[in-house]
């Protein structure tokens, strides 16, 4: 089984929201997103191969993440 791609928004967001439980996913500069999300363990895809599409969407996901662990 290989690792986390860009389209894993979900995953991504969940891995992003435990590293970094204090942190406003709104607050995120893509350019910094971007960083975080090649910096997770077993992300294993292209570094080019993000656009602002999958970017928007594991922030969209990180921000549901965050919403659901204040319920």
């Amino acid at each position: 089984m290989g690792g986390l791609k860009w389209t894993d928004s979900k995953e991504i967001a969940g891995r992003l929201h435990e590293e970094m439980p204090d942190q406003d996913p709104l607050a995120v500069r893509f350019i910094d997103l971007h960083k975080w999300v090649c910096e997770i363990d077993d992300f294993d895809d292209e570094a080019r191969a993000s656009n602002e599409a999958k970017l928007q969407a594991i922030q969209t996901a990180w921000v549901e993440e965050c919403q659901n662990a204040t319920k």
